[in-house]
């Protein structure tokens, strides 16, 4: 399901990603929910609740240090995903491995850790070379590693060797960082290629009632202007409202995808559902956030296309599907719909994209 079909692009500098990772990060998150009976054994809901919050803080100033200080460690590369930054992966690693296999203190104040395979593995998932550069990023960020000496060039770990990690600013985040590893080990979803990724925070994962596609949608938005998100919403209102089915999906991008499943005689997962989406909300690295139709019945409304601004006449026209074949151009993701970014210009065309969408649903 990735939308790189191939194509071998140049990433963006580390500091949007970063930037692009950060509006990701939800700003609302309820003081209470059920946790599933896999935390039950970390410690209180109340202080897994509070140390998820805690991460959702510490991700901020993660990405605020990459925005400045990222370019170190990172530069743009060709590749065939522009979420492919080997850097961030090896800390995405390195937070799950601590996370998963620490043991929080009896003061809660530390992670203390025995077992990390990434030290100890022939062939660890980050390279020898790139451990010791990861744990001095993740200091800059506030972390604290006592008993590793970390102006070597290779970290000298053996099974059965105690380390201790804290997080001095707010030592609440460890136990928020212990519960979102297992997360990621046990829990998360895999869809395309970014199950265990702790940068993208899927907290509601640990949540026992699965969160309310409205709230979600509202994160989503959020960093959105205040015009805008109120048109995403009336969408998402409309054609919920018409019994059409909205689920969540990431691969490459962030998914909201909207699908007519009422006469499906089976059950339908997550992935049927996408495959049948009339439209979508997305927000990817490449194109930021966008409105996709994947328009089929354009030829029954043709007379009513003609009313639509130019614009929005010449989109609809230029149909959807790979283009390469359709128009002997470079890969654009025309194979997913057509896509109208969502800027200021499509608070213009609000009526006409409830139209367009309405003849498409109908």
């Amino acid at each position: 399901m990735s939308s790189d079909h191939g194509e071998t692009v140049m990433q963006k500098p580390i500091n949007e990603y970063a930037l692009y990772i950060k509006n990701m990060i939800p700003a609302d998150i309820p003081e209470t929910y059920a946790l599933k009976p896999i935390f039950e054994n970390i410690a209180s809901e109340e202080n897994i609740r509070n140390g998820i919050i805690a991460f959702r803080d510490y991700l901020h100033i993660f990405c605020d240090r990459l925005i400045s200080d990222g370019h170190l460690y990172s530069k743009p590369r060709k590749t065939k995903n522009l979420e492919d930054y080997p850097f961030l992966n090896n800390i995405n690693h390195l937070l799950i491995e601590i996370g998963f296999h620490g043991k929080i203190s009896e003061n809660g104040n530390s992670l203390l850790i025995d077992k990390m395979p990434l030290f100890t593995a022939s062939k660890p998932k980050i390279p020898f070379s790139k451990q010791t550069e990861c744990l001095k990023f993740l200091t800059l960020c506030g972390f604290v590693f006592s008993d590793i000496d970390l102006d070597t060039k290779k970290i000298d770990f053996s099974e059965g060797q105690l380390f201790k990690v804290t997080y001095p600013d707010n030592p609440k985040m460890l136990t928020g960082l212990k519960a979102l590893s297992i997360a990621a080990k046990e829990l998360w979803v895999r869809f395309h290629n970014n199950a265990d990724n702790l940068l993208r925070y899927d907290y509601r994962t640990i949540k026992v009632e699965d969160s309310d596609i409205l709230d979600v949608l509202k994160d989503f938005l959020q960093p959105l202007p205040e015009k805008l998100q109120e048109f995403a919403l009336e969408l998402h209102r409309r054609y919920t409202d018409m019994e059409m089915t909205c689920v969540t999906l990431y691969d490459d991008a962030n998914h909201f995808v909207y699908a007519n499943t009422k006469k499906s005689k089976k059950t339908l997962s997550r992935r049927d559902i996408f495959q049948k989406r009339v439209w979508e909300f997305s927000l990817s690295v490449k194109y930021g956030y966008s409105l996709v139709v994947r328009a089929k019945k354009t030829d029954k409304y043709a007379d009513v296309i003609k009313s639509f601004p130019l614009y929005l006449q010449e989109k609809i026209s230029q149909g959807y599907g790979c283009d390469r074949k359709l128009r002997n151009e470079p890969c654009q993701g025309g194979c997913q719909g057509i896509r109208i970014l969502l800027d200021n210009s499509v608070l213009e065309m609000k009526k006409d994209i409830e139209i367009w969408l309405d003849n498409e649903v109908t």
